[in-house]
């Protein structure tokens, strides 16, 4: 087959996995190898209509021998089955990245045969880049499942980064989902990896792994539990969630017709950056409820739950509670510090500093004055915080385009 046809069907197969970040590698450049990368991550590039090229993403192979419910690749799929070899995959990668297409290269692969064969042909792939190649660029490698620690160990000094996908948040779904499967064998290879990373000058080799939300009843409790454990266990550097999106007909799976629950991935991913960031547990965050909140962020509920600890000074409190304030984070924490150094700051200033007065004004004082509005309860912050705005209308002559700038920070 025509090798771009083989990556017209690999890189459509790799879509589902979307634990691809390239943020924290660092590797520094080095004389006499093509390719870099840094603390931010790797340099993208974009087409004309705005799409990331900068990571090659793809599969080794498609074939599997598991059958999986929720995997478009599993084995009893009716789906038209490719492999690259080794040298094509490695050239094809080599020849992209001297275009400018890529700055690095996101690798994982179904299971052809068996574990060990599948992760010594991955392997193959990285020397041929690392040693004939000479390419010191950023690779993300997928660990396979049950292949031996030797092979797990070289992997991990191959690669810039690497994982090993949990798949589901229990032992119980994997035994109903992916029954050949189970999550101590799906955190092997991150142990084993903990085991090694120490050879590879002298530091962690960062590891993520992913978990796939929606596709069993598991509670939003039970993730963050499991998230928190791995972190405190120093096994990650991140947790992925995604959203299930329905591939495949199956009585213990969601209608096909199901929608992913992306807002409630998007609020798992907002509660796993407190976790990691804001210093909260996840039984902080989940106190009152087995459930994240859709309509407000966790820092925002976190708040409603606890307005006995509210309102704080702002130009007094710590920064351990000031990053605890909704529309605050970290970055205006340190900027409100840094700034009431010189005076004490007003309402103006806060507002010069970018901070979000929109939402913190209910859990503040400025100067001893509150700005908030006269009822202090949660519906009622809640109302206000969702009210329609007016709307405004713009004379086409002067403004005939706009945009609405909205804060990153919680």
């Amino acid at each position: 087959m025509d090798i771009y046809k083989k990556l017209e069907i690999l890189s459509d197969s790799a879509k589902y996995d979307v634990s691809c970040s390239s943020s924290g590698a660092n590797e520094s450049y080095k004389k006499g190898l093509i390719g870099n990368n840094h603390q931010s991550g790797i340099c993208h590039s974009f087409t004309e209509d705005g799409r990331c090229v900068s990571l090659l993403k793809v599969l080794y192979t498609n074939f599997c021998i598991y059958d999986c419910s929720y995997c478009i690749n599993r084995q009893s799929n009716d789906i038209k089955r490719v492999a690259f070899s080794p040298r094509e995959l490695a050239d094809l990668t080599i020849n992209f990245y001297k275009r400018n297409y890529i700055e690095g290269l996101f690798l994982s692969s179904g299971i052809i045969e068996d574990e060990d064969k599948t992760m010594a042909l991955l392997i193959n792939v990285l020397e041929i880049l690392r040693f004939e190649y000479r390419f010191n660029g950023y690779i993300h490698l997928k660990l396979i499942p049950g292949a031996s620690k030797e092979l797990i160990e070289k992997a991990c000094l191959l690669a810039t980064r690497v994982s090993s996908n949990l798949e589901l948040p229990s032992s119980k779904s994997l035994q109903l989902l992916a029954p050949d499967k189970t999550q101590k064998n799906l955190m092997q290879p991150l142990k084993y990896a903990k085991d090694v990373s120490f050879q590879k000058d002298n530091k962690p080799i960062p590891m993520s792994t992913q978990i796939i939300i929606g596709a069993t009843p598991e509670s939003d409790f039970s993730i963050l539990k499991l998230s928190s454990n791995l972190y405190n266990k120093a096994l990650l550097k991140r947790v992925y969630y995604s959203a299930y999106v329905p591939t495949n007909s199956d009585k213990n799976l969601p209608s096909i017709e199901t929608k992913p629950p992306t807002l409630r991935e998007h609020r798992l991913y907002q509660a796993d950056w407190l976790l990691r960031f804001y210093g909260f547990t996840y039984g902080e965050i989940m106190e009152k409820r087995d459930n994240l909140d859709l309509d407000f962020d966790p820092k925002m509920i976190w708040a409603l739950d606890h307005l006995e600890l509210f309102p704080i000074e702002v130009n007094k409190a710590d920064k351990e509670f000031l990053i605890r304030v909704p529309g605050i984070g970290i970055r205006g924490a340190f900027k409100i510090l840094k700034a009431r150094r010189f005076k004490e700051l007003n309402f103006e200033n806060l507002k010069k500093l970018g901070i979000s007065l929109k939402r913190a004004k209910y859990f503040i004082t400025i100067g001893g004055k509150y700005f908030g509005e006269k009822q202090f309860y949660p519906e009622y912050i809640k109302r206000a915080l969702t009210k329609p705005k007016k709307k405004r209308f713009y004379h086409p002559s002067l403004f005939d385009t706009y945009h609405v700038a909205l804060s990153g920070e919680l």
